[in-house]
């Protein structure tokens, strides 16, 4: 429920498929003589559907891979049906109220996967409802009983029930577009008057617009880790709904 934890891989993946892309188009401008972005000199509105086009792309890259990165990044073991009565109660009850929920709202069943972690946390993520992974932390299992652990389950599910991960995907978009608009502006302009640069785009401009979309992806991240915020406590009325408020009420004491 530690909602940092939820989009943290995300932003930071994003982030660096942005670097990434940047470099590649670069490359390939530079030294093979490609035309791909738009530059300053030849309007904005060219360099902004350039933006625009890019921005989407790595926000959706993020997003297909998110299931992918959280799984590598946190080692999260997935829990197997097939072998289910091998866990202890408290594992086969995180399997069983996810599956039970996804059942009642018919969706496909998510991944269920433990981590370690002595954090009592939990998240989810995917690139759809039916694409999804509800991970928690072996701290979680340990400190929380089996009503807060179900609480913090509804939870988890509300957010892929509510196609949260598309949503935070669609402004992440949004955000992207802002940051490689403004960033290539700006180190046109320090690449022609810092760096005296007057045939294309050189290495000032390469270097002034990656260190921008590092410091504009991080300014970008608050904007998108406070709608994450309004969408917890979406998450909160969800968990209420699916399981009961009660539990929800617990698992939030436990969690303070």
């Amino acid at each position: 429920m530690n909602f940092f934890k939820r989009i943290f891989l995300f932003l930071a993946t994003n982030i660096a498929i942005i670097l990434v892309i940047t470099a590649i188009i670069f490359v390939l401008e530079r030294y093979f003589g490609f035309h791909i972005s738009s530059s300053v000199s030849n309007g904005y509105g060219g360099l902004f559907v350039f933006a625009l086009i890019f921005g989407f792309v790595g926000s959706f890259i993020s997003l297909a891979i998110s299931r992918w990165m959280a799984k590598r990044a946190y080692d999260i073991q997935l829990i197997s049906e097939t072998r289910l009565m091998d866990y202890d109660s408290k594992t086969q009850m995180v399997y069983t109220t996810v599956s039970t929920i996804a059942k009642q709202n018919g969706i496909d069943m998510p991944e269920v996967g433990v981590y370690e972690s002595a954090d009592p946390n939990a998240f989810a993520t995917g690139p759809s409802k039916n694409k999804s992974l509800v991970a928690v932390s072996t701290g979680l299992l340990e400190s929380m009983t089996a009503p807060e652990i179900e609480g913090v389950i509804a939870h988890e599910m509300s957010h892929i029930l509510n196609g949260d991960m598309v949503t935070m995907t669609l402004l992440q978009g949004v955000l992207n577009t802002f940051v490689i608009f403004f960033a290539r502006i700006i180190g046109s302009i320090i690449d022609k008057t810092v760096f005296k640069n007057e045939e294309g785009n050189g290495w000032g401009y390469f270097i002034t617009v990656i260190v921008l979309e590092i410091i504009l992806g991080i300014l970008a991240s608050l904007v998108l880790m406070a709608f994450s915020r309004y969408r917890e406590y979406r998450a909160d009325e969800g968990s209420s709904r699916l399981v009961g408020k009660d539990k929800m009420i617990l698992a939030l004491k436990r969690l303070q």
